[in-house]
């Protein structure tokens, strides 16, 4: 099968391309990439799309989200989640392992990426957990989980408390070929329900100090440090978190990190008025921690863009705020939040596939993240200048808690192929 896109801009950081050209894919992999105008001749036998005015990049990677299945599936399925992921740009998404019963054994993560296979839409990589239970007690059974397909490990909704335990983890993770993700956060200086401080008390809701994600970051790049393995720490939100991290890889530190749309996007008066939507965990911070996320995407200490993608129905948000579930979705609205930073000149366009693609792909240690000849053809077409309202009904996802109900949203994606399929199209 041959596809031939024309006339888009191609982002590539991998080939440092970023330039107009025609996009030839033969039997699902990249055939080649010649300068626009000069591929007339393949079209003749070719499924073709003109892609004028828009961005041809390598598919985006979301290193973190929760699918639900098994256990919650009136939240979310393995096939909605990737629906929504393929409408929102997403070749592959890595999925956390807090799902009933929790992925951390080898039958979960084959269930899991047999549900993906049935569903034919974007790619799942499984990250199970940690531990036996996510309890933070006992290794899970590391081999099997590899063997099985994961490739990544993290008791994501809870941090290891015990160093000891957190050291084994980075030390036979690395053996087997699993990316350790921590979900940084002290429980013993959490337990609230918004970041801590005066829009806290002026609403009488209890907080999470920033404190308990940057004494969890420290201690964790510490470890890493010690062991001289690699790790990756998850949703950062703090000014002090994010030059944790920069400390950290100007010494050498093997540590890498991701944020969230939301962290970039909205600070802590979106819960003003009590919006459960915009209840999630870390939760949304002070507008210097928005800015010194913004920067550390910018200078590199962030790595990756994130979506934290945590579907829940009406009963778990439909309620009084502190009995509300933490986690808002965001497969389908990432990208145009994440285009807000280069329209906003804090990172370019080069930068964003960066964080999008490329970075989670070298991360993760999967396929993915370019364009170059022989690579599967995992393609995300992109109309930046494309205006639309974001309405929760419409979401392809079975949950509808966004805090970006009603905005309007410039830039998303308007084709998206996995092993040259086209997975999400609105092209006619």
């Amino acid at each position: 099968m041959k596809i031939l896109i024309k006339n888009g801009w191609v982002i590539d950081p991998s080939q440092k391309m970023d330039a107009l050209y025609d996009l030839l894919i033969i039997d699902g992999r990249i055939a080649d990439l010649l300068p626009a105008g000069q591929s007339d001749a393949l079209g003749k036998d070719a499924k073709v799309y003109d892609v004028e005015g828009c961005w041809v990049t390598p598919g985006l990677i979301d290193m973190h989200v929760h699918l639900r299945e098994p256990g919650h599936e009136y939240k979310e399925t393995v096939e909605t989640g990737t629906m929504a992921a393929a409408a929102g740009g997403f070749t592959a998404v890595a999925c956390m392992p807090n799902t009933h019963p929790v992925c951390d054994d080898a039958s979960v993560v084959d269930l899991i990426l047999s549900q993906a296979r049935k569903a034919g839409k974007a790619r799942v990589h499984v990250v199970a957990a940690m531990t036996v239970g996510s309890k933070g007690e006992q290794l899970s059974q590391y081999a099997e989980l590899a063997e099985a397909g994961a490739v990544g490990v993290s008791d994501d909704g809870r941090w290891v408390t015990h160093g000891r335990m957190m050291r084994r983890v980075l030390e036979y993770a690395h053996v087997f070929g699993l990316t350790p993700i921590s979900h940084a956060e002290d429980p013993g200086l959490s337990g609230g329900h918004m970041n801590e401080g005066w829009v806290a008390t002026r609403l009488g809701l209890a907080g999470i100090p920033a404190a308990a994600e940057e004494t969890a970051v420290f201690r964790d790049v510490t470890l890493a440090e010690l062991t001289k393995t690699p790790l990756h720490i998850a949703h950062l939100s703090t000014r002090g978190a994010v030059e944790i991290v920069r400390a950290a890889k100007a010494r050498g530190v093997k540590i890498t990190c991701e944020t969230a749309p939301h962290y970039f996007s909205l600070t802590e008066e979106a819960v003003a008025e009590y919006d459960t939507h915009a209840k999630m965990n870390p939760p949304l911070r002070s507008a210097d921690d928005m800015a010194a996320v913004r920067q550390g995407l910018a200078d590199g200490a962030v790595d990756c863009v994130a979506t934290d993608h945590a579907p829940h129905s009406v009963l778990e948000k439909d309620v009084e705020f502190d009995q509300a579930a933490f986690g808002v979705v965001g497969l389908e609205t990432a990208l145009p939040l994440t285009l807000d930073l280069v329209r906003d000149k804090v990172i370019s366009r080069m930068r964003m596939v960066e964080v999008l693609s490329r970075n989670p792909a070298k991360i993760l240690g999967v396929s993915g993240g370019t364009l170059s000849r022989g690579a599967p053809a995992d393609v995300t077409v992109i109309d930046p200048q494309a205006t639309w309202n974001c309405r929760a009904e419409d979401f392809n996802s079975l949950s509808r808690n966004t805090p970006f109900e009603g905005k309007t949203m410039t830039g998303r994606a308007v084709l998206t192929l996995v092993d040259g399929r086209a997975v999400f199209s609105s092209l006619g």
